[in-house]
């Protein structure tokens, strides 16, 4: 197994840019490290990427046990291949293909498993029931709407919007180009902004 702690198991949203420039020289020393023996550089790679590739997973199967796995089947890929690695490049984009790649293999394999909700676990409190019933609706609601979304767009939006990954980022995670990757979260956000809207109007009008 790989070191690492995948937190409470729900995508959380990245705070820090996976690819910025900064880090392109961190992650190629370590690789370095890594290729010329010292296994436990891959450590600091593991623990920067652990997150966000857990995000991209779940995206795409929806399921906590699942994304863990393959998200350690991922890490041990990676640490296989890592001599094809451009270290001109940045780590995470090319890891997340890792991912991404594996991910929708493994998900064609469960395609006879019964699809698992997306919603976030929700955890007892002393809150208004009526304020938590309305959040709950609203959280329905919202999860619906990405729900009847294409895929690639649902993907898209979730990945751009609530996970923080950018445009490039997610454009070499699919193989897509930037212009692409920003036409497909241009339409995504317009037809959840249709969506919703009758949602937003009854809010108003209450």
């Amino acid at each position: 197994m790989v070191a690492g702690s995948f937190g409470d198991g729900q995508p959380v949203s990245q705070t820090e840019g996976t690819g910025a420039r900064e880090d392109i020289a961190a992650d190629a020393a370590l690789v370095v490290r890594v290729l010329a023996g010292d296994a436990e550089a891959f450590a600091p790679l593991v623990r920067r990427y652990l997150q966000p590739a857990y995000n991209v997973a779940y995206r795409l199967l929806g399921n906590r046990q699942d994304s863990e796995d393959l998200v350690q089947e991922a890490f041990l890929t990676a640490l296989t291949n890592l001599r094809s690695f451009d270290r001109s490049r940045p780590f995470g984009p090319w890891f997340y293909r890792i991912v991404w790649t594996r991910g929708l293999n493994l998900r064609k394999s469960l395609a006879r498993r019964a699809a698992e909700p997306l919603e976030s676990e929700r955890h007892p409190g002393t809150a208004d029931p009526s304020a938590e019933a309305e959040r709950s609706d609203l959280a329905d609601t919202v999860l619906g709407a990405l729900a009847e979304l294409p895929e690639r767009q649902r993907l898209i939006v979730q990945l751009f919007d609530l996970d923080g990954f950018s445009g490039a980022e997610i454009g070499e995670m699919l193989g897509l180009n930037p212009g692409t990757v920003r036409w497909y979260l241009h339409q995504g956000r317009r037809a959840l902004r249709e969506r919703l809207a009758p949602f937003q109007e009854a809010l108003d009008e209450g």
